[in-house]
């Protein structure tokens, strides 16, 4: 991330103030020669500040052309910066005879129906654009749909990030099916923290069994509900290329926990998965460790604030004696206790080659616990964990003194290997 280091009073009120503008503008282009990322998020330019801004890069012709000539600039970021649609629309003009911008960020903005609407039509234009960010805005269903009719017809775009934008089923419907009939590859989708129930889930399904390049999809804090785990599990089965999908905070329950269980016995490209804030509790647990004991590709288990409990963890632990692929576990805030870091610790002691990040945060884990967590980093003979976390914990100094020694422990007989134990 770079940013200009150029202050830019933009305010065509004044001519004075104008004229100097303008130079600065001029000064502005100069540097865009050194520069392949600008940064002037937070800069609070306003619609004002911004449409000057705009029409000097689209029509000023040191810019313009230099611009369209030199290849060095790929990445505009303007976060946070008071844009509202009509500083959108006069981007999306920019855009529209750009022809080197690969990035550009417009996050925590106020752009509404009119900017997406005018975004859409410049994606129609534009033939380089590869990812847009447009989360924290206010979209809508409307902007969402106005936005999927540029995604049908834009070959080069292959991220979309609209998280946070309040689109709704409805939105979602309209978007997939801009997504669907997109003719270029997108491999990146964010529409977390939408308002997206079990019925957006359904053409969210589809999209997943139907696209053939989508490897990061991002569902966060929606609201799914089993239902809507249901189908986008059995989309799971289908698709061949995700490999990275966030479902947490959908009210997903042991039901929900069940279908994924069930997908992951015929999907072997998806590696990481992430489940946080669902209330899976103890059974929904059980069904997915019983599957991950032998099936799957899961690198990357988030399972934080899911209410496993002491009970459930231990099918967790049962799992990970025979488990081969999981190198991260996050496992934050299930009451786990002392009981529950012993079980994890009794498996801790066999052999395992892959899991290396244990995240145990917010477990109200005592000494006791500590204690059994660290005989069991001794007992193993060849410990690949390299992180564990045990921040907001019950730990007096002497469970602290405990871990440390185990991690001295390792260093020494393992030829200075280290073991980072955050408490």
């Amino acid at each position: 991330m770079v940013s200009t280091g150029i202050d830019l009073p933009f305010s065509p009120r004044s001519n004075k103030l104008e004229r100097r503008s303008r130079d600065r503008l001029g000064d502005f282009a100069r540097e865009l020669r050194l520069l392949r990322s600008v940064d002037m998020s937070g800069r609070n330019f306003g619609d004002e500040g911004l449409i000057f801004l705009a029409e000097g890069l689209a029509f000023n012709q040191g810019i313009s052309v230099m611009l369209e000539k030199n290849r060095g600039l790929l990445k505009l970021q303007l976060n946070s910066a008071n844009i509202g649609d009509e500083g959108a629309k006069a981007l999306a003009e920019m855009l529209k005879k750009n022809s080197c911008l690969l990035v550009i960020e417009l996050n925590n903005n106020m752009i509404d129906y009119s900017g997406f609407s005018a975004l859409a039509e410049a994606l129609i234009e534009n033939k380089t654009i590869r990812a847009i960010h447009l989360n924290g805005n206010y979209g809508g269903a409307l902007g969402a749909s106005a936005f999927a009719k540029g995604l049908e017809v834009n070959k080069s775009l292959r991220e979309v990030h609209l998280h946070g934008n309040g689109i709704g089923n409805e939105g979602a419907r309209a978007l997939i099916s801009g997504l669907v009939a997109h003719r270029g590859k997108i491999t990146t989708v964010d529409i977390g923290n939408n308002s997206i129930g079990s019925k957006g889930a359904f053409h969210i399904a589809e999209y997943i069994k139907k696209c053939k390049s989508l490897l990061w999809l991002n569902l966060y804090m929606n609201d799914i509900g089993d239902e809507g785990t249901e189908k986008i599990a059995k989309a799971l089965k289908q698709n061949g290329t995700l490999t990275t999908i966030d479902l947490g905070g959908n009210n997903i329950h042991a039901v929900g926990a069940s279908h994924l269980a069930e997908a992951l016995k015929d999907n072997s490209v998806l590696t990481s998965l992430e489940l946080s804030y669902n209330p899976i509790g103890p059974e929904g647990i059980k069904a997915l460790a019983e599957v991950l004991k032998f099936s799957g590709n899961i690198q990357i288990l988030k399972l934080g604030w899911c209410q496993i409990g002491v009970k459930g963890v231990e099918h967790i632990a049962e799992a990970l004696k025979y488990n081969t692929t999981i190198s991260t576990l996050d496992l934050r805030a299930n009451g786990l206790g002392d009981d529950g870091a012993a079980s994890l610790a009794r498996s801790l002691k066999v052999v395992n080659e892959t899991l290396t990040s244990l995240d145990l945060g917010f477990n109200e884990i005592r000494d006791r616990g500590a204690f059994a967590l660290a005989q069991a980093l001794k007992a193993n003979e060849d410990p690949a964990i390299n992180s564990i976390n045990l921040a907001s914990n019950f730990l007096t100094k002497y469970g602290q003194v405990a871990l440390t020694e185990a991690k001295d422990h390792i260093s020494e007989v393992h030829d200075g290997r280290e073991v980072n134990i955050y408490f």
